[in-house]
């Protein structure tokens, strides 16, 4: 069961660890952490990550373009950066559609 309503959280997911695989608490926390820190560190490397069955964070490298303060309607330059966006699979957007 999970302690937080409406958010998944490291614990969580370590807590499934000790409980499936038995490991310790701590080695299910310690996997979660390595998982994650693989995740980021390919991310920071501008790998994109696939889970398969789950999803997709992709990095996409966006140009300089001219954004307008809505406000003000004043132009600003939006300076070039890169975004990650998450594409779910087609197994999780049917598990999502059907509840």
């Amino acid at each position: 069961m999970m302690r937080s309503v409406g958010t998944l959280t490291r614990a969580d997911l370590a807590e499934t660890i000790n409980r499936k695989l038995g490991l310790s608490r701590a080695e299910s926390l310690e996997m979660v952490e390595a998982i994650l820190e693989k995740m980021c560190e390919a991310l920071a490397n501008g790998e994109n990550v696939k889970i398969s069955g789950f999803g997709s964070f992709v990095l996409r490298d966006k140009k300089e373009r001219i954004g307008r303060n809505p406000k003000t309607g004043v132009e600003v330059p939006i300076t070039p950066r890169r975004v990650m966006t998450f594409r779910a699979s087609q197994l999780l957007k049917d598990r999502i559609a059907n509840g």
